[in-house]
């Protein structure tokens, strides 16, 4: 059970009310993780505001999931890990791929070189080396792709941290962790 209240889109009024609507509609679905953002509706405007932005930019929507569910791996976040499970399955990953992917591993050289970037950075606190950036940049990946990268590890970093603290009921197909964090 959540530690925070978890909205129902039938009853919710307003502004929230109104985003989870555009979720619904979105989505087909309103996930629990949204429903407890809901409860401040200016937190859930601006987390769909930055995943909107970053799902429009250059990084592919697989790249983007196999960093979320590194990201979501190393900071033991089984929602995350669960969510993104089932979302890398809908980009077209499959499960040893994503096995791979939570692990900082990619069966594609370009993206594991994101995903040891991406390990990097939540490791380091952003403090990464110069030969950790200069390796990214090694395997063809563009400043905008690194700045991209940088922006997906944070926004996976607020779901994290979002998930684990309300201890937000598991809303997805439930994907056990490997690592404990």
């Amino acid at each position: 059970m959540a530690r925070v209240a978890v909205i129902d889109p039938q009853t919710a009024t307003g502004e929230a009310k109104q985003l989870l609507d555009a979720v619904q509609s979105g989505l087909g679905m309103v996930p629990n993780f949204i429903r407890v953002l809901a409860n401040s509706p200016v937190a859930l405007n601006a987390f769909l505001g930055l995943h909107g932005i970053a799902g429009a930019g250059v990084l592919d929507e697989r790249t983007r999931e196999r960093i979320a569910l590194a990201v979501a791996e190393q900071n033991a976040c089984q929602y995350c890990v669960s969510a993104h499970t089932a979302i890398g399955r809908k980009v077209g990953l499959d499960n040893d791929e994503m096995l791979a992917n939570r692990r900082g591993r990619s069966l594609d050289a370009k993206a594991e070189a994101a995903l040891i970037f991406a390990h990097a950075l939540v490791e380091h606190t952003g403090q990464v080396s110069k030969a950790e950036f200069e390796a990214v940049r090694a395997a063809g990946h563009s400043d905008a792709e690194i700045i991209e990268i940088i922006t997906h590890v944070a926004m996976n970093i607020f779901t994290n941290l979002l998930g684990k603290a309300t201890e937000v009921e598991i809303d997805f197909p439930k994907v056990e962790l490997n690592t404990a964090a």
